[in-house]
C-alpha cells in the first residue's frame, strides 16, 4: 500500500503546536523509570520542516514518533475494513503516541474500544494532554484504557475487559514490539507462537480480525503462522516518504481473521 492523501483524515485531530520565536528547540516532557526501563517524552522542533515532533523514548532506543504516523494509522484503517458489521468492539494492544485509537474511533462502526497499555507513564501523558491529539482520546466516551500487560491478559482466560471476563471482540489491533522477532521486553516472546496466537484468537468473535504493526517489511515464516491458526492471513506493506531521508520506507500490516 503506497499512502496518498485520503489516509490521512486522522491528521485533523492533530493539535497545532505554535511555539513561540523563544521557544526550545528541545525538551523533555517527562522522564519516569518502568518495569522494562527508563522512558521519556520529548518534544523536538524540527526546523527543516517546521514542525514539532513528540517522540517517546525507551532507554537509548526510539519508540515512536509523531512523524512517523502512517502505518499506525493503516493498523485501524485496514483491520477495521475487513468487517462488515456494525456496532463494533475493539481492543488496541499499546496506547503510544494514540494515532491507531484515534483512527479506530474515526469509524463510526465502533461502539466500544479498549486500549491495554502496560506502562502508567503512558496512560498519564495522555491525561495530561501532553499529546498533540485533539480532541484527546479521554474525551470520546466509547473509548477506555486498561493499565495493564497486553501480553499477559491474551494468554489468559479472561481477556482484556477486566470488568467481563471471557468477553469477545470483533478486532484485536497490536502496536507494541517491533515485529515479531525484535521485542521491547521477553515477556511477549511466547506470544508470537502458534499456541499464543491460538490464544489471542480464542478472544475474538467467529468472523473477527487481528491486525498487527510490524517495524520491517513481511516475515515470511511469522505469516505462514498466522495462516496456521487463523482462516486467512496476509501481511500488508505500507510505504510512505522519510522526509528526514527524502525517500520511501516500507512497514507492515499483518492481518488475519477467524473463520
Amino acid at each position: 500500500m503506497k499512502l496518498d492523501d485520503s489516509h490521512w483524515s486522522i491528521a485533523n485531530r492533530v493539535r497545532p503546536c505554535q511555539p513561540s520565536i523563544m521557544s526550545l528547540l528541545f525538551e523533555e516532557i517527562d522522564y519516569r523509570e518502568t518495569p522494562i526501563g527508563p522512558i521519556s517524552l520529548r518534544r523536538r522542533r524540527l526546523l527543516s520542516l517546521n514542525i514539532d515532533v513528540f517522540e517517546i523514548i525507551l532507554g537509548d532506543e526510539h519508540l515512536m514518533s509523531s512523524l512517523f504516523t502512517a502505518s499506525e494509522i493503516v493498523l485501524s484503517k485496514l483491520g477495521l475494513a475487513e468487517l462488515s458489521g456494525e456496532k463494533l468492539d475493539v481492543v488496541i494492544g499499546g496506547l503510544g503516541l494514540g494515532y491507531t485509537a484515534a483512527a479506530a474511533l474515526e469509524d463510526s462502526r465502533v461502539k466500544s474500544l479498549i486500549i491495554v497499555e502496560m506502562l502508567e507513564a503512558v496512560v498519564d501523558w495522555h491525561a495530561a494532554g501532553y499529546l498533540p491529539l485533539e480532541p484527546p482520546l479521554g474525551d470520546d466516551p466509547r473509548c477506555r484504557i486498561v493499565t495493564d500487560d497486553f501480553f499477559a491478559r491474551a494468554l489468559s482466560a479472561e481477556g482484556f475487559d477486566p470488568e467481563t471476563p471471557e468477553r469477545k471482540f470483533d478486532a484485536i489491533l497490536i502496536d507494541i514490539d517491533h515485529t515479531p522477532d525484535w521485542l521491547l521486553d521477553a515477556r511477549s516472546g511466547s506470544f508470537y507462537s502458534e499456541s499464543g496466537l491460538l490464544r489471542l484468537a480464542s478472544h475474538l468473535r467467529p468472523g473477527g480480525v487481528m491486525g498487527l504493526w510490524s517495524d520491517a517489511t513481511e516475515d515470511e515464516a511469522f505469516t505462514a503462522r498466522l495462516n496456521q491458526v487463523f482462516k486467512t492471513a496476509r501481511a500488508e506493506p505500507v510505504t510512505f516518504d522519510n522526509p528526514l531521508q527524502n525517500k520511501p520506507f516500507t512497514q507492515t500490516v499483518y492481518l488475519a481473521k477467524k473463520g
